[in-house]
C-alpha cells in the first residue's frame, strides 16, 4: 500500500510542485482526479492519469476549474511539462487572436454602421453602379473558381480564404454576411469545378458510373446552397402596420377552422382563442368547418356561439373544405387556422393593417409556432435548447422570401383577401400541398404577399416519428407535384426572385436520393475498390474542406439563430429514405398520391423503439459497419499508397454512422402521456387564500390543466390546499378555482378545479391567447457554434446506438452485455471534469 501511494506521489510530482502537506495533496488529487483511487492504483491508471492531465491542460478552461487551492495546482502544472504545453498552446492562441481577430478594431470603427451608410449613399442607388459592382465581383469570383493551381498554391489560397472568413465573420451587418456568402460560393464552386475537370475516371465504367452519381448529388447540394444564399442573405424583417384609428373603418373577417378527425379537446382551445381576438364583434365571424360530420362538434359550436358548417362529401380534403366555406360566407378577408393552432388576441390587429396600405396585397402569412415538442425534440431531449426543424423556414426563409415578394401560403395562421382568392378559383386542389400552390397562383396574377415574423398563433407538433414522417412525405410529394405541373421556372407572371424562391423550396424536398448517395458513397471504395473521386487524398482535402468549412461558417452566421450546425443533416438522414420514392414518383406521375391528415393530440403510452420506421437506418448502419471493418483490414493489409485514401473513406463512414445513429436515437420513442402540454412563460398572478389574504406570485409555466408558480417565500402553500387564482388579460381579470398538487421551496404546482365552459374559455384567452404569449420564445437559447453543433450531433449519434442496444430483443442479450461492458470500460477510461473539494 505504501509503495502504491509513493508511486502516485512520484507520478504527480513530475507535473506539480508540492509546497503543502499531505492533506493539501489529497484535496488536490480528489479535485483534479475524481475518478482515480490513488490508494489502490492499477496498471490502467497509468493510462488514465496522463489522459486526465491532457484534459486538464488542453481542454478545461480556467473558469470551470475549482477555486484555491486548485490555483496552486495549476501553478505547479505550468512550472512542469504540462505548463510548457499550456504556455505553448496559449501563446499560439494569443498570437492567432492578435493577428486574426480584429474584433476590437472593428468595434472601434463601427464597421457595421460604416457599411450600412456606404450602401445608403446616392452612388449605390443608381442601377448602373450596382450592376457594375456585381459584375466586377462576379468576374473576380469566376477567376478564383476557374484558375488552375498547384497543390501548394491551392493550400495558400485555402489559408488566405480561411483567414479572410475568420476576420469578416466578426464584423456585424449585412455587408459582411454578403462577403462571407461570396467566399463560400467561391470555395464550393471551385470544388465543383475541380470535380468536373480532374476527378472522373473515364477509363473505368464502374468508377465513372458511381462517380457521376456522387457528382450529381454534389451538384444538387451546391445548387440548393446557392439558392439558399440568394433566398436568405437579406431578410426583410417586416413590422406590423398600423390600423385606422376608427374601428368602423376596419374590414370584415371570416375565420375558418377546418377539422376532420381531430378530437374536440384539440379543437376547443382554438375556438375559444378565436372568440377572444380583438376585433369588432360585428366585423368577425368564426366558422368551424367539420369534415368529420360529428354531432358533438355541432353541439359545441351551438353552445359557444360560432358557426358550424359541413358538406355532403369530402372531395379535395382540406382545400375542398375551405372552398366550400368560401361559397357560403362573404367576409372581405379570410383568416385560416388549423384546428390545433391557437391564435393570440392580437392576430388580426398586427396583420390586417398591411392590406389597407397595399390594395395588391393578397396574402399575409405568420409563423407556425409549436408549444409541444416534435419527435426529434422529445426523443432527443433538446426541446427549447436546439431550434426545431420548422424554425429555419419560419424564422429566416420566409423572411427572405418576403424580400423577393415570394412569401408562401402555409395553410394556417394566415389571412387571404377574398377577391384575389376567388379570382384564381379558390384554394388550389391539384396537389396535396394546396397552400403553396395557391400562393404561386396568386403571384402569377401579379398579387403580392407579405410575411410577419411575429408568432401570433401556436399549435401542436406531431406526436410520433411515424406521424412526422407521414407529414413530411405529403409536403415533399406536393412540392414535387407543383414542380411538375406548374413549374415556377416556366410560365408567365413571376419575377426572377419569385422563380428562384419557389424553385428552391421545391428542390429542397428532392434531397432524399442525394442524401442516400452521401450515406453510401464511401462504400464504393471500401467494398468495391471503386475510385468515385479519382484524385489523391491531399488534393481531395484541399478542395473539399474549404467547401465544407466556408459553408458551415456562413450558414452558422446566417442561420445560426434558427438552425444549429449539422442538424440539417440529422433531419435529412432521418427522412431521406421515406421521401425519396414519393418525390421521384411525383416527378413522373404527378397525379398519384392522396392527401393524408396529420394526427395531432395523440399519446405515446410507453417508451419503445420504432423498429418499423428504423429498418432503412439499420440496413445502412450494417452496410457502413461492414465497410468500416473492410477499411480496417485494407489499412493493415492493403497497398501502402492507398492508406491516406482508406483513412479518408473510413472517416467519412464514421461520420455517416454518426448521422445514422442520430436517426436511430429519434426512432426510440419517449413516453408522451401529457394531455395538456406545459408552456413556460412569466406573468404576474394573485392567489386568493380561504382566509381572505392575497399573495402576489409569478407564473413559471401553464397548461390547460394547471400552473407552475413562484411564490414570494417558502411554506406559504400546502399540498391539497384549495384556493383561487386570478390572471389578467389586458384590463380584465379572471378568477379560477385551483388545488395545490405540489410544493417545493418557493415553487408550487396548482391544478384547475372543475372549470365551467365559460371559465375554460377565459383560461385559454388569459394564457394561450395572450398577445405576448410567444414573443420571448427561444430568446435564452445559446447561439450556434459549428464545433459545438458537431459535438451535439456526435453525442446524439452515440446515444442512438446505446438506445438501439437497450431495445434489442432478448435474443441479443449476450451481445448487449458484452457491448455494455465495452461501453462502461470506455466511460471508465475517459477523463472527467474537476470537482470542488472542501
Amino acid at each position: 500500500m505504501a509503495d502504491q501511494r509513493s508511486l502516485g506521489n512520484r507520478l504527480l510530482g513530475l507535473f506539480i510542485v508540492l509546497p503543502e502537506g499531505p492533506d493539501a495533496l489529497k484535496r488536490r488529487l480528489l479535485a483534479y482526479f475524481p475518478h482515480i483511487d490513488f490508494q489502490h492504483l492499477n496498471l490502467l491508471d497509468l493510462l488514465r492519469i496522463p489522459l486526465q492531465l491532457l484534459w486538464l491542460i488542453l481542454v478545461i478552461p480556467p473558469g470551470q476549474r475549482p477555486p484555491p487551492p486548485g490555483q496552486r495546482l495549476r501553478a505547479g502544472l505550468r512550472r512542469g511539462l504540462g505548463g510548457s504545453l499550456r504556455r505553448g498552446w496559449q501563446g499560439l492562441r494569443a498570437g492567432l487572436a492578435r493577428r486574426l481577430s480584429l474584433s476590437g478594431f472593428f468595434e472601434h470603427l463601427e464597421l457595421d454602421k460604416v457599411s450600412e451608410k456606404m450602401l445608403q449613399r446616392p452612388l449605390w442607388r443608381h442601377r448602373l453602379s450596382r450592376y457594375l459592382t456585381i459584375g466586377l465581383a462576379a468576374a473576380v469570383i469566376v477567376m478564383c473558381i476557374t484558375t488552375p493551381f498547384t497543390l501548394l498554391s491551392q493550400a495558400l489560397f485555402v489559408v488566405v480564404m480561411w483567414i479572410a472568413a475568420l476576420w469578416i465573420r466578426r464584423i456585424p451587418g449585412h455587408l459582411a454576411t454578403m462577403v462571407l456568402v461570396a467566399l463560400s460560393v467561391t470555395a464550393s464552386s471551385r470544388y465543383l469545378w475541380w470535380r468536373f475537370n480532374f476527378t472522373l475516371n473515364w477509363d473505368d465504367l464502374l468508377d465513372l458510373t458511381l462517380g457521376l452519381g456522387l457528382l450529381a448529388a454534389e451538384v444538387y447540394a451546391w445548387l440548393v446552397l446557392l439558392l439558399g444564399y440568394i433566398q436568405t442573405a437579406w431578410p426583410l424583417q417586416r413590422e406590423a402596420a398600423r390600423l385606422p384609428d376608427n374601428p368602423d373603418d376596419w374590414p370584415t373577417v371570416d375565420i375558418y377552422i377546418p377539422t376532420y378527425n381531430e378530437p374536440l379537446g384539440v379543437v376547443r382551445p382554438t375556438i375559444y382563442a378565436a372568440q377572444g381576438i380583438d376585433w369588432p364583434r360585428d366585423k368577425i365571424n368564426i366558422y368551424l368547418l367539420d369534415d368529420g360530420k360529428r354531432d358533438a362538434f355541432r353541439d359545441f359550436a351551438e353552445e359557444v356561439g360560432v358557426h358550424y358548417m359541413t358538406r355532403t362529401d369530402n372531395s379535395h380534403a382540406k382545400a375542398g373544405n375551405l372552398n366550400h366555406a368560401m361559397g357560403k360566407t362573404g367576409g372581405e378577408f379570410i383568416a385560416i387556422f388549423d384546428c390545433d393552432h391557437i391564435p393570440t388576441r392580437s392576430f388580426l390587429q398586427n396583420s390586417v393593417g398591411w392590406f389597407l396600405k397595399d390594395s395588391k396585397l393578397a396574402l399575409i402569412q405568420t409563423p407556425h409556432h409549436f408549444f409541444s415538442p416534435d419527435p426529434f425534440e422529445r426523443n432527443l431531449g433538446n426541446f427549447g435548447k436546439v431550434p426545431n426543424e420548422n424554425e429555419l423556414f419560419y424564422g429566416l426563409i420566409q423572411d427572405g422570401n418576403d424580400t423577393w415578394d415570394a412569401t408562401f401560403f402555409c395553410g394556417s395562421c394566415a389571412i387571404i383577401r377574398r377577391a384575389p382568392l376567388e379570382q384564381i378559383g379558390g384554394i388550389a386542389v391539384e396537389t396535396v400541398t394546396e397552400d403553396a400552390h395557391t400562393s404561386l397562383r396568386l403571384h402569377r396574377l401579379g398579387y403580392r404577399s407579405a410575411y410577419l415574423r411575429l408568432p401570433q398563433a401556436a399549435g401542436l407538433a406531431t406526436e410520433s416519428l411515424s406521424a412526422h414522417v407521414g407529414q413530411r412525405i405529403r409536403w415533399a410529394r406536393g412540392m414535387a407535384q407543383i414542380f411538375r405541373i406548374d413549374n415556377p421556372l416556366l410560365g408567365k407572371g413571376l419575377s426572377l426572385g419569385q422563380r428562384l424562391c419557389y424553385s428552391n423550396a421545391m428542390l429542397h424536398f428532392l434531397y432524399g436520393i442525394p442524401r442516400l448517395v452521401f450515406l453510401t458513397a464511401p462504400l464504393a471504395f471500401l467494398l468495391l475498390h471503386s475510385y468515385i473521386i479519382y484524385a489523391s487524398a491531399i488534393s481531395l482535402l484541399l478542395y473539399v474542406m474549404p467547401h465544407i468549412i466556408h459553408a458551415s461558417i456562413t450558414n452558422s452566421r446566417n442561420q445560426g439563430k434558427y438552425r444549429h450546425s449539422f442538424w440539417a443533416e440529422v433531419y435529412e438522414t432521418a427522412l431521406a429514405w421515406y421521401i425519396a420514392r414519393p418525390t421521384t414518383v411525383a416527378l413522373f406521375a404527378p397525379h398519384k398520391g392522396s392527401f393524408n391528415v396529420t394526427a395531432k393530440g395523440g399519446l405515446v403510452e410507453k417508451e419503445h423503439f420504432d423498429w418499423s420506421i428504423s429498418k432503412p437506418y439499420l440496413v445502412l448502419v450494417m452496410l457502413n459497419f461492414i465497410a468500416l471493418f473492410a477499411g480496417g483490414g485494407r489499412l493493415f493489409a492493403g497497398p501502402e499508397d492507398e492508406i491516406q485514401t482508406v483513412i479518408i473513406n473510413m472517416l467519412w463512414t464514421v461520420y455517416n454512422l454518426t448521422m445514422l445513429g442520430a436517426a436511430m436515437a429519434v426512432a426510440a420513442e419517449a413516453r408522451q402521456v401529457r394531455v395538456s402540454h406545459r408552456v413556460g412563460i412569466n406573468f404576474p398572478v394573485v392567489l386568493h387564500l380561504e382566509n381572505g389574504h392575497l399573495l402576489q406570485g409569478e407564473s413559471l409555466d401553464y397548461s390547460e390543466g394547471g400552473l407552475g408558480l413562484k411564490l414570494p417565500a417558502e411554506g406559504l402553500l400546502e399540498r391539497g390546499q384549495r384556493l383561487s387564482i386570478s390572471l389578467k388579460r389586458g384590463f380584465r381579470e379572471f378568477v379560477f378555482p385551483v388545488e395545490v398538487v405540489s410544493t417545493r421551496g418557493d415553487h408550487a404546482g396548482v391544478r384547475f378545479d372543475d372549470l365551467s365552459p365559460a371559465q375554460e374559455k377565459d383560461l385559454v384567452q388569459a394564457t394561450f391567447g395572450r398577445a405576448d404569449a410567444w414573443l420571448s420564445w427561444g430568446e435564452d437559447r445559446e447561439p450556434d457554434r459549428p464545433l459545438r453543433g458537431f459535438l451535439e450531433m456526435a453525442s446524439t449519434g452515440m446515444m442512438g446506438y446505446v438506445r438501439l442496444f437497450h431495445h434489442l430483443p432478448p435474443l441479443f442479450d449476450p451481445l448487449v452485455r458484452r457491448l455494455g461492458w465495452l461501453w462502461d470500460f470506455i466511460l471508465w477510461l475517459m477523463p472527467r471534469n474537476p470537482v470542488t473539494v472542501r
